[in-house]
């Protein structure tokens, strides 16, 4: 049953075409020139991206020299628990972002904060369930990880401890998703540096103990990411309010927080598959890792430090990715399915431009980058060149993947691109690696990756120009038109894209 749309002067017309099509704090994407928008738009996500990683190199370092490796090898397992539940995280919010886009788009505030809400709810109730299991359930994780006994303790005490962060984490990510897309990527930014900076400020505090600080070794490198996350989302949550941002709920907005089924059928059957999508590429990494562990102790550096780099070279497409997936998402709730080429081709050229520019420097740069990671004796060093020369360039090829997904995305396809993944992923990487490892040795894994990722942009290719999902697409605002129908005049329906 639909909830009526509560009074909000904010709301009303006259209110927003002062403030702005989407009110105080909200993006119209759906006007202006289209490459300078995703431009401007994707900036602060992939900031946010190169701050999320050089936290995580800068805590490595404080756990790796404070308290040694096997401290920094149990945070390493840790982390890949957490990968996999924000994985399923993230797409439920790039579900939640695209509805929010749409709605948006569309000009419907109240059904974005219907969703928005319905997000919010469900993953906080998620959060805490998780939260309080992976703390009972922890030590049993690690075991079915086999982690080596002799860094089991630090990595239950380090894990215990992530898992009390996990809401408040959550929580912010959920946030920042949503207020991307009504076209706002600079509050999630402002917030990130804020916890970016606590947690690397802390950390050393924690672990050594300074002052008031007590002494707490691993659990004090957790408890610093506990401490910045909570801190973090306290301090987004207060500004949304303070700055009366699109997406906040009040009065009887509030009931948005209990999940609503239709938008929670959304949210989950969207959510679920891309989720999986990160499942599938991380899995593959996994395997391809062990397969590099085959080669021996020199092979294993020399990618691991290839690794470290295409953290980086990765991160243009993720953001531009993620923006364009926004912008796209307003572009079809305005009705307005025509820009979604434009709007893929601004985000191919972005794509390769900086994705290019950076993989041309770094194999023009390669000795003393890959030198940080290894050590200039390192005799690693002339290997990872080696494949850096041989694997470094298919990101571009990655990227415009990323970027055709994306605009699917908006559309609500998320099953051809889990596919896509699968098929690149496994028959393509790892099945030329298996067919010609006899013939190549260890040059059949590093060209694996370029491998993979054509078959991944030819498959991406073929998907995108199909027509199916466009006509889906375009039929979105009439949906919503109908929808807002039926409302008997006590506010907008119920808004459920047949996508």
């Amino acid at each position: 049953m639909d909830r009526p749309a509560p009074a909000d002067p904010s709301d009303h017309p006259a209110a927003q075409a002062q403030q702005g099509r989407f009110g105080n704090g909200g993006r119209d994407l759906t006007k202006g020139p289209i490459l300078h928008t995703l431009l401007v738009f994707s900036a602060p996500t992939l900031v946010s991206n190169i701050l999320q990683s050089l936290n995580g190199s800068v805590n490595a370092v404080w756990v790796g020299r404070m308290l040694g490796e096997s401290a920094l090898a149990a945070t390493a397992n840790a982390n890949i628990v957490m990968f996999l539940v924000f994985s399923a995280v993230f797409g439920f919010g790039m579900a939640a972002t695209v509805k929010v886009g749409q709605a948006f788009g569309a000009g419907n505030i109240d059904a974005a904060r219907r969703t928005f809400g319905t997000a919010i709810g469900f993953c906080v109730a998620l959060s805490l369930v998780v939260s309080v299991a992976g703390w009972v359930l922890a030590p049993a994780l690690l075991r079915a990880m086999s982690t080596p006994p002799e860094i089991f303790t630090f990595a239950a005490t380090y894990l215990r401890v992530i898992f009390v962060a996990m809401p408040a984490s959550i929580i912010t990510v959920m946030l920042g998703m949503g207020l991307r897309g009504a076209g706002d990527a600079q509050t999630s930014l402002r917030f990130m540096i804020l916890a970016v900076v606590l947690d690397v400020a802390l950390n050393p505090l924690l672990i050594a103990g300074a002052g008031a600080f007590p002494k707490m070794g691993i659990a004090g490198s957790a408890l610093a990411t506990a401490i910045s996350a909570y801190v973090s989302m306290i301090g987004l949550v207060i500004y949304v309010y303070a700055r009366n941002l699109p997406l906040r709920l009040r009065g009887a907005e509030i009931a948005y927080l209990i999940p609503a089924r239709d938008e929670l059928r959304y949210i989950v059957t969207k959510g679920l598959p891309l989720g999986a999508q990160m499942l599938l590429i991380s899995m593959a990494g996994i395997i391809m890792v062990g397969l590099v562990n085959r080669e021996g102790a020199l092979a294993s550096a020399a990618y691991g430090a290839s690794l470290q780099v295409w953290t980086y070279l990765q991160m243009p497409a993720m953001a531009i990715s993620a923006a364009l997936s926004a912008m796209a998402a307003q572009a079809i709730g305005a009705g307005l399915s025509e820009r979604l080429g434009k709007i893929t081709r601004a985000g191919l050229i972005l794509n390769v431009s900086i994705t290019g520019a950076m993989t041309a420097l770094l194999l023009l740069f390669d000795r003393p980058v890959l030198e940080l990671f290894l050590g200039p004796a390192s005799p690693a060093v002339d290997l990872a060149r080696h494949i850096q020369i041989l694997a470094s360039w298919s990101y571009i090829l990655f990227g415009v993947t990323m970027i055709l997904f994306g605009t699917m995305r908006a559309g609500g396809v998320v099953i051809a691109p889990l596919v896509v993944l699968g098929i690149a992923m496994y028959p393509g990487r790892l099945g030329f690696y298996y067919f010609l490892y006899p013939l190549m040795g260890a040059d059949a894994l590093w060209l694996a990756f370029p491998v993979g990722s054509f078959v991944a942009t030819a498959l991406a290719i073929v998907a995108y120009r199909r027509p199916g999902w466009r006509d889906k697409a375009r039929a979105v605002p009439e949906d919503e038109c109908a929808e807002e129908t039926h409302a008997d005049g006590e506010g907008a329906g119920r808004m459920v894209p047949a996508l």
